[in-house]
């Protein structure tokens, strides 16, 4: 118990820590670097709470296949972040204010400020509505609940997050009339005839 206390203070700090850096690193290619820090952080705390194949699922997809995408991205883009962050002097003032009301949220619901009370009805409707892990395994457990209670809410989210994918192709697809495309169309339905020319060299005269 004092082991997983402690490691759950660890991967707490160094999760705040790298958030921090994420945000405050002036290096785009570092800040990518501390964000796969915080997730492995999150993860380490998914694994402290039970929950492995969600921390699987942090560190495959968002460590080995976004932050790496990201990562090459900032990499290879030759993007002027100077003259991108010129503008956030902009919106430092409407982005205190927000983040100010965040944190009095946050107070306010962790119970520091504001007389937070919990209602007699509370830990029942927290109660978990999957078997106990005694009972079953936790991947079993998400999947029941997924494609049984919460089936057309999940097909939902993907078709959303599928229109929000070909919506971003559209919209940052340019065409190019000095770059060459290749038209499937127009090849399968060419001529053989006009694809083709025979030419005949005699011996010495070259073409």
């Amino acid at each position: 118990m004092v082991i997983a206390t402690l490691a759950f203070y660890l991967f707490s700090a160094v999760a705040v820590a790298s958030a921090l850096m994420v945000v405050l690193s002036r290096n785009p290619v570092h800040s990518v670097l501390w964000l796969i820090l915080t997730f492995f952080s999150a993860a380490g705390l998914f694994v402290i709470l039970g929950a492995e194949f969600v921390a699987m699922l942090l560190v495959i997809v968002y460590v080995g296949a976004v932050m790496v995408l990201f990562l090459f991205v900032v990499m290879m883009m030759d993007v002027d972040f100077a003259e991108l962050k010129s503008g956030m002097a902009k919106y430092v003032r409407i982005g205190s204010l927000i983040g100010l009301v965040i944190l009095i949220e946050l107070l306010m619901a962790t119970g520091f400020w504001g007389g937070w009370e919990m209602a007699d009805m509370a830990p029942d409707m927290r109660a978990a509505i999957t078997p106990a892990l005694t009972e079953t395994q936790n991947t079993i457990a998400i999947g029941s609940i997924l494609y049984t209670q919460y089936v057309y809410l999940f097909q939902a989210a993907g078709l959303i997050l599928l229109v929000a994918m070909i919506g971003a192709i559209v919209l940052t697809m340019r065409h190019r009339k000095d770059v060459k495309r290749q038209s499937i169309v127009g090849q399968i339905y060419r001529d053989a005839d006009k694809a083709v020319e025979m030419i005949d060299v005699k011996p010495g005269q070259g073409l």
